[in-house]
């Protein structure tokens, strides 16, 4: 049975709401995971949406990625002065909008200084163009931060649709952030179970929206993992994995982390968990706190930015995998990766180049991103 094939039975097993405890005598056992869990194998996560290709967390980037194919539009959780959950990464607006122009004063300042009228003052694109000519669109400058109600409108406006996997981000500088979560998707009717319609076929279109995998939850912290378990105990979970600072110990080999810049990824990439005892606490933490899976970083072959430390070794993946827990890596954006991780067990992938993880899937998607993205006005 091919690659593309296991995940289309698995994914077509959780529409119908059939979820076997195996998947099958000779199936991985992160298939079986997966399928117990309700959620696609192997996952197609689009990182911040469609991000290679269209400024991270904007209306393109997740209009392209939903209609691309992905399994999941994920995004990072943060909430606004006045109470409003956006999608927005960084711990402040400088790299990626215009703060420094609009608000000279307080560009160093946290989302949460900030009311959502006053960030959608905000050019959330044109950085884009500037830091990637190559992939630059005229209509990319002036798009606007988006509220999670605006991400849930994309997820659910296309033909495809794909399921949310949303990080609570500093969730210590949002206090309650997970109950307001818990209310936000209660309102928009994503924690009950959603029927998909007469006629609609899974083969055919993404219909994550419609499993019981249809919402996951992951954060860095374990704090806000308990917090998650509580609002949310039936809501699948991921406690996502990091080296050092507070996360899984690493041998101490003297060297400090930069303060950012090009190096700070090649620092991260050389650490290494300070003993097996020290990953395994951590997937325990997981398991015992409600998770389904961890998000492990992975080093990449051809090194980057987005390379860190190497936390799907086998036998870490043999260690999650045999205390029940799927495995979903980040940030892996190349075939050569693709395929090394996936043969080492990964269920899933975040991905900023969904079209390029869709490929390797066997899932080509059928219309060009170049199409897709006029047919949305950019």
């Amino acid at each position: 049975m091919t690659y593309a094939r296991r995940r289309l039975i698995a994914c077509t097993a959780a529409l119908i709401m059939s979820f076997p405890t195996a998947a099958g005598a000779d199936a991985p056992v992160g298939q079986t995971l997966s399928a117990k869990a309700g959620i696609p194998w192997p996952a197609a996560i689009a990182h911040r949406g469609a991000s290679y290709d269209a400024p991270e967390e904007t209306a393109p980037a997740y209009l392209l990625a939903r209609d691309l194919g992905a399994d999941y539009l994920e995004l990072d959780l943060q909430r606004t002065r006045d109470g409003v959950l956006v999608a927005f990464h960084d711990d402040t607006l400088k790299r990626t909008t215009n703060v420094a122009q609009v608000f000279p004063d307080r560009a160093g300042q946290p989302i949460s200084a900030f009311t959502l009228t006053e960030l959608k003052q905000l050019d959330a694109g044109s950085w884009f163009n500037a830091a990637y000519p190559a992939r630059a669109r005229p209509a990319f400058v002036g798009l606007k931060i988006l509220t999670l109600d605006e991400v849930i409108d994309i997820a659910e406006g296309g033909a495809n649709k794909p399921g949310l996997y949303l990080e609570t981000k500093v969730p210590k500088q949002f206090s309650g952030i997970e109950k307001d979560l818990k209310a936000q998707l209660g309102r928009r009717g994503w924690l009950a179970p959603r029927t998909a319609p007469a006629g609609f076929d899974a083969a055919k279109a993404v219909g994550v929206a419609y499993t019981p995998g249809r919402v996951i939850l992951q954060t860095f912290e374990k704090d806000s993992l308990a917090l998650l378990q509580q609002q949310m105990p039936a809501t699948p979970k991921i406690l996502l994995l990091w080296l050092g600072d507070g996360y899984i110990a690493t041998k101490d080999t003297g060297a400090k982390a930069p303060a950012g810049g090009p190096g700070l990824a090649a620092f991260y990439a050389r650490q290494e968990v300070e003993s097996r005892a020290a990953f395994a606490d951590w997937v325990r933490f997981a398991k015992q706190h409600g998770a389904i899976g961890t998000g492990p970083s992975a080093a990449l072959t051809n090194g980057g930015d987005q390379s860190y430390a190497d936390l799907v070794h086998p036998w870490m993946n043999d260690l999650t995998h045999g205390e029940g827990l799927v495995i979903h890596a980040y940030t892996v954006d190349d075939a050569v990766d693709f395929k090394a991780l996936a043969a080492r067990g990964v269920d899933g992938f975040f991905t900023n180049r969904i079209a390029a993880l869709l490929s390797f899937q066997g899932r080509a998607p059928a219309q060009s991103m170049a199409d897709i993205l006029a047919r949305h006005g950019y």
